[in-house]
């Protein structure tokens, strides 16, 4: 048949020598079947342990050269987002997200982003730097688990935007800065928010209710009590410059009228500029009708101490230390426009004192710039820079519990001023700066072991060290028809002004270098194991 198989010969197979390429060879047994013993083929072979998986480095640094993220998890959440804001968006460490409560299981992006221009918006209007608002504003996306945000912060305008992932679009949002105010019992109060946020003990429910309590609650002093805090303050400021009990008075009184007429071009809706011209003539007012009643130098000094001591609580030390402070850290748009409002408000001081010299100067009343000069009383000046410090203190609406840090701040730059000018005969520049250094340092080193801003340690502690004399000596000089002399003490003013916000940020950024925060500071280095699979 033609399906049968034959051999060549054409003989037949027999039943013994059939056989198959794939029979199994004499002398082996054959395997079992892979039915009665599944495996996988990923199995390790037989006589081999499994090694223990390799835990990742705690710190962890690319090929490419990143350095490592110094991560303290315990330390202040201003260190931790100050860290965050220097590094580019590609090198910053993804947010691990808890959710905090059973109606966050999924982030609110839209909500988070509200809330975090609604702190920012509070932080900028109350005078903190660029630099911290942008940090708060980290602290608040990253403690909600939002990674791949960037915040842009500008005088009168702020925005965040949140990139989802590289093919989602970005959500941005933002607000503009139209009221500003001085309340630093509000700003400690938006501070320790952002700490309990950062510590993740808010919900974002909870923490809208907080900053809407912190938004409705009242000054802790009133108008009135502001009034005679700036009289005191003027009052103080006239003993530092050689002033006596009576100039203390008048001082105090014109300064209070001053800041009268201040709230009442407020109240008609004028703006910030004509609030200050008319704040600035009452104090100038009460020395020129004080000068033209007395000719001896005494008296002349006398009305040069009261002018000076008005333009004291009149002098923006702190727009000029935040405009400063924001050109030192890089935000150049911030502090062109702080400084162009430094400008304005003491051209509105200069129009209001020069109007009422000019006029005392037409009307024959004399007044020397020579006989200007501050005597050394250490211990009355001493008692008057802690007073100047302490009406500081309530004039920017400070918490009660930051009042005495501050006051005792402000008779230390006092100290290191007059023992280097007065009795080491060094240049006033050199003793302010070291002065101001010193406020720096201490505020610094306050609101790290308190967890708050500097400015309440701050601020307030400056105010002895403000450049009154070398002002009203410029505009004198302006009165008087010596231009030469005028721009000379202004320059001066100007220069020593400078070396106040200088002094205090220096004295800033050596705390955060030198000074460890409290609790753990050991640092947790970025892991690279979870955003690069360990490569």
């Amino acid at each position: 048949m033609a399906g049968d198989s034959t051999r060549p010969g054409g003989q037949e197979p027999t039943d013994q020598e059939t056989t198959s390429g794939f029979a199994v060879p004499e002398g082996l047994e054959l395997p079992s079947s892979e039915n009665d013993h599944p495996t996988s083929e990923f199995a390790v072979p037989e006589g081999l342990t499994v090694p223990s998986r390799p835990e990742p480095h705690s710190e962890f640094t690319p090929a490419q050269g990143i350095p490592v993220l110094a991560w303290t998890r315990t330390g202040p959440w201003q260190d931790r987002m100050r860290t965050m804001v220097r590094l580019p968006l590609a090198e910053r460490p993804s947010p691990e997200y808890v959710p905090r409560g059973e109606d966050e299981s999924a982030l609110p992006v839209p909500r988070v982003l509200d809330l975090t221009l609604r702190i920012g918006e509070l932080l900028l209007a109350g005078g903190e730097g660029a630099e911290d608002v942008e940090a708060a504003m980290f602290g608040v996306t990253h403690a909600y688990g939002l990674d791949r945000c960037e915040a842009t912060v500008t005088f009168t305008l702020i925005s965040v935007t949140h990139q989802p992932s590289l093919v989602d679009a970005p959500v941005s949002l933002s607000r503009t800065v139209r009221r500003r105010g001085t309340d630093y019992t509000r700003l400690a109060a938006v501070f320790q928010l952002v700490d309990d946020i950062s510590s993740g003990e808010v919900t974002l429910e909870e923490a809208y209710g907080r900053l809407a309590t912190i938004r409705r609650n009242r000054h802790p002093f009133t108008k009135w009590q502001l009034t005679i805090a700036s009289g005191l303050l003027a009052g103080a400021a006239s003993t530092l410059v050689g002033g006596g009990w009576q100039v203390f008075l008048l001082a105090a009184l014109g300064a209070m009228v001053g800041d009268r007429l201040a709230w009442l071009a407020s109240s008609r809706g004028l703006p910030e500029f004509y609030q200050f011209v008319a704040a600035a003539m009452a104090p100038a007012a009460v020395g020129v009708v004080w000068a033209a009643g007395h000719t001896t130098g005494r008296e002349e000094v006398q009305a040069a101490a009261m002018i000076t001591g008005g333009l004291f609580a009149l002098i923006p030390g702190r727009a000029l230390v935040a405009g400063v402070q924001d050109g030192l850290t890089g935000y150049y748009l911030t502090a062109s426009a702080r400084l162009l409002e430094v400008v304005y408000l003491s051209v509105g001081i200069v129009c209001g004192v020069l109007a009422v010299l000019y006029i005392g100067e037409t009307s024959g009343v004399r007044l020397d710039p020579d006989v200007v000069a501050r005597a050394t009383r250490p211990a009355v000046q001493l008692g008057a820079a802690l007073l100047l410090s302490l009406t500081f203190c309530v004039l920017l609406q400070q918490a009660p519990n930051t009042v005495i840090p501050a006051t005792l701040n402000g008779g230390v730059a006092w100290l290191i001023y007059g023992a280097m000018h007065d009795t080491a005969g060094l240049s006033p520049f050199a003793a302010t700066a070291v002065g101001a250094g010193m406020v720096g340092l201490f505020g610094q080193l306050q609101s790290r072991y308190r967890f708050t801003s500097s400015l309440p340690y701050v601020t307030a502690a400056i105010g002895p060290l403000l450049p009154g004399s070398a002002v009203y000596l410029g505009l004198l000089g302006f009165a008087q028809g010596n231009v030469n002399a005028g721009l000379e003490n202004l320059l001066t003013a100007v220069t020593l002004a400078l070396a106040i916000a200088v002094g205090v940020n220096l004295g800033n950024e050596i705390a955060r270098l030198f000074i460890k925060s409290p609790g753990l500071t050991t640092p947790i280095g970025r892991r690279g194991a979870k955003r690069t699979r360990g490569f």
